[in-house]
């Protein structure tokens, strides 16, 4: 490899065909020496659409070259997928590329042979966290970390993790790094971070954009309805446009969200056509007929008038056509959501952010990131088209001066770990890479969180206090009984805390979870806690389980408009009336979830509300199935499958069955067949009859007879037994189908006898029968399974006390 050249055959020789240019730009010809010749972290600040992309691509040959093993972190994962599509350039050369996504999609073979890993930061802090596990092992050999978007360090929700993998993969193989970012303020404090020496950081300014920019503020008069003030800023959101597209330009809008994309892009058809703007789309004869292999329809009637949106709902081949369309400049007027910006290279003359603010599911309306904001603007400038990029930001006369000076300074990365540090601290001493007091002050020293506190002391109030803060918050870890220590300060996660830091949990759902675990365990009020006297379940119920849940922290900031909270009403009745709103409109969608019937007011959170409360009802289960026992857990693995697939509770066990959801299950219960055995005895046949095809049937049959089929044996076990005599019976469970996990437990009127948690194959339970006080004794045997969301087999007998 060659440096002092801007050629990229004679830089690279070996990969020239992996580029698509043939000469480096002055941004990339000054960074070169520093990403080929030197070992050495890299960190660069340049402007978007600076074609950092090319330095990540120089890292990465460098590795290859030298037979290593090279990750890139891509900000989003629709980013990973379009990095795996476009880097078949290296596939060419004879080097793989492999994503990772998620859990069960991992092929554990294909990324240990990989050359190029590609993951978002949340995949690479769950590949590091399992990494001494086998599936994961890969991820400790990576030789150089390439991360895309660094200044994604300052996002509220996702730059702490960003943070801790980052820090924890350089402990654990000390790969190089090189992070690139767009322009920020103190790229000094990153490369402090990750030890970049001064000759390898760079700090490109405006003038190394491709296309000159102006940027600026405009207000709108806003009003009382807010849905009025959304068209309010579309018309001059299409004033500033306007000039742009009747110049043979384009214009790309960013809005809130995917509903408004396709409502902004099907109002702004209407007011550019009632202005009479010229759009070349509309004689063009091939894209009326290309538009008509799109899926969506109303993007179909869309394009032909030279207007599209795009965000992540599309199809694949949708999203392709946009993109086609939007680069050839087909397509003039392109609406978006913010994800856009973070992906795509769609470069526009015009860019205006109409929306500033933006309604998240789990955080009610919040402002637009500043991270956002710039990254959106960035995209202004077409290079090689236009002489000067414009970009536009609509917002409330009280919040312009805000976003001047955000346009005018930029903004600071900060380090978000602060108001996540116990949590994390409890991940990494439940890894086990903490191993007392010490570790915890080593490992904190290499987070950006350090660095940053260093260099603004005020901001972070860190003072000479460091220590004692760590402290402080490792004897949280204990008081809470996440983390257990000794006289000489060792630190070691309990079982609450890997648990926590397994699921993502925060510490005070985690504390919740527990909390409903232990009152499963407790004996009645008034009865001695003894073997014999403990409760079923502690009042584990379908209702708790939805109700734990639905309280979580992970919810707080949910909150419920006034249309939404008629629609809680109508789902739940009275039902959770002393609940915070948020946390009854959760508490709604999981139960119209479990009936597979949303209202159309709750459809919009629903999605994202769902999926977050599915994590937490899975790790609920494993919280009760840790301290309470497989019993309590099978009542949370019901529910997990009823919100996940929307089945009643008398069918919900036909989920257990692989390959059956909501759709064959409902099928099924429809002709009365709502259990696995039901499947089995009713065969192909019945199945067939039911509405499966043959094949399908039969690989549905195949898979209900791998699953337990529970019978109870009494034996000789006696209907009368005289009073004041006892005598010892056995009883046994045999298991004539798939092995599980399960708890067979042994009660007489509602005491327990005996519980035990076993891999079920076949039992044997000693039963006394004890004549005593009461005229009639019910003994039931029970076996429950943690991991399957099949009903409890139950069996009872009736002794008559003569």
């Amino acid at each position: 490899m060659a440096t002092g050249t801007s050629s990229v055959a004679e830089a690279v020789p070996e990969f020239a065909d992996a580029f698509g240019f043939d000469e480096f730009n002055r941004m990339q010809s000054e960074a070169l020496p520093a990403v080929l010749e030197r070992d050495d972290n890299v960190v660069v600040s340049a402007p978007t659409a600076s074609g950092k992309t090319a330095l990540a691509e120089l890292a990465i040959c460098r590795t290859l070259a030298n037979g290593g093993t090279a990750l890139f972190l891509a900000p989003l994962r629709a980013l990973t997928n379009e990095k795996e599509a476009e880097w078949d350039r290296f596939e060419s050369l004879g080097y793989s590329v492999y994503v990772v996504t998620g859990e069960r999609d991992l092929n554990p073979r294909r990324a240990e042979r990989a050359d190029i890993l590609v993951m978002t930061p949340e995949k690479a802090d769950s590949a590091t966290r399992k990494h001494d596990s086998h599936r994961y092992a890969f991820v400790t050999d990576v030789d150089c970390c390439v991360i895309d978007e660094v200044h994604l360090l300052d996002s509220d929700t996702r730059g702490a993790v960003l943070e801790v993998t980052v820090s924890r993969l350089r402990r654990l193989c000390d790969p190089r790094v090189v992070a690139l970012s767009a322009t920020m303020p103190n790229v000094e404090d990153v490369a402090a971070w990750l030890d970049a020496p001064d000759a390898c950081t760079f700090q490109f300014g405006d003038e190394y954009r491709p296309v000159p920019l102006h940027a600026g503020v405009e207000t709108y008069a806003n009003g009382d309805n807010a849905f009025q003030d959304k068209y309010r800023r579309l018309y001059r959101a299409l004033d500033l446009a306007q000039p742009h597209i009747e110049d043979g330009g384009q214009a790309l809008t960013f809005v809130s969200s995917r509903q408004d994309t396709v409502r902004a892009a099907k109002k702004a058809r209407d007011v550019l056509a009632e202005r009479d703007v010229e759009m070349g789309a509309r004689g063009d004869y091939d894209l009326h007929t290309e538009a008509q292999e799109l899926r969506n329809d109303t993007l179909r009637q869309s394009v032909v008038d030279g207007v599209a949106f795009h965000h992540a709902g599309l199809s694949r081949e949708d999203k392709n056509a946009v993109e086609r369309w939007f680069k050839e400049g087909t397509v003039q007027l392109l609406f978006s959501t913010s994800t856009l910006a973070w992906g795509v290279n769609l470069p526009a003359r015009c860019v205006v952010i109409r929306d500033t603010k933006l309604h998240d599911p789990l955080e009610g309306e919040v402002d637009m990131s500043p991270l956002d904001i710039l990254q959106m603007l960035g995209r202004a400038g077409r290079p090689g088209y236009d002489d000067t990029g414009y970009a536009y930001v609509i917002c409330e006369s009280e919040d312009a001066d805000r976003y001047r000076t955000l346009l005018r300074e930029g903004k600071e990365i900060e380090s978000r770990l602060a108001g996540e540090l116990d949590a994390h601290l409890n991940a990494e001493i439940a890894l086990g890479t903490i191993a007392d007091l010490d570790d915890v002050m080593s490992w904190l020293k290499t987070t950006f969180y350090y660095v940053r506190a260093q260099s603004a002391p005020e901001e972070y109030q860190f003072g000479g206090k460091l220590r004692e803060r760590v402290r402080e918050t490792l004897q949280e870890l204990v008081d809470g009984g996440f983390v257990e220590t000794d006289a000489e300060l060792r630190v070691e996660g309990t079982p609450l805390g890997r648990l926590a830091s397994k699921f993502y949990l925060r510490l005070e759902t985690a504390e919740a979870f527990k909390r409903l675990a232990d009152r499963a365990g407790e004996p009645p009020e008034g009865v001695n806690d003894d073997a014999a006297s403990r409760t079923a379940d502690g009042g584990v119920t379908e209702a708790t389980v939805l109700r734990t849940v639905a309280e979580a922290a992970e919810f707080d900031s949910v909150s419920a408009r006034r249309d939404e909270r008629d629609a809680v009403r109508a789902v739940l009745g009275p039902e959770g009336d002393e609940l915070e709103p948020g946390n009854r409109k959760v508490l709604a969608i999981l139960r119209a979830a479990m009936d597979g019937t949303t209202p159309s007011e709750l459809q919009s959170d629903a999605w994202v509300i769902r999926q977050n409360a599915l994590r937490m009802v899975a790790a609920l289960r494993e919280f009760l199935e840790r301290f309470a026992g497989p019993r309590a857990a099978n009542v949370a693995c019901r529910v997990e499958a009823r919100v996940e697939n929307g089945i009643s509770e008398a069918a919900v066990g036909l989920t257990a069955i692989e390959g059956v959801g909501k759709g064959r299950a409902s099928k099924l219960a429809a002709e009365g067949l709502t259990t696995p055995a039901d499947v089995v005895e009713a065969g192909v046949s019945g199945l067939v009859d039911a509405g499966l095809s043959e094949g399908l049937a039969e690989r549905v049959v195949e898979q209900a007879r791998d699953l337990p089929v529970v019978t109870v044996e009494w034996g000789g076990f006696p209907e009368t037994v005289e009073r004041g005599s006892s005598e010892m019976h056995n009883v046994t469970v045999h298991n004539d189908g798939g092995g599980a996990k399960a708890e067979v437990r042994v009660t007489v009127n509602g005491v327990e006898m005996s519980s035990e948690a076993r891999y079920l194959g076949e039992a044997t339970l000693p039963v006394g029968v004890f004549g005593g006080d009461p005229d009639e004794l019910e003994f039931r045997v029970e076996v429950a399974f943690a991991d399957l969301p099949l009903h409890p087999v139950v069996e009872t007998r009736t002794v008559q006390v003569q």
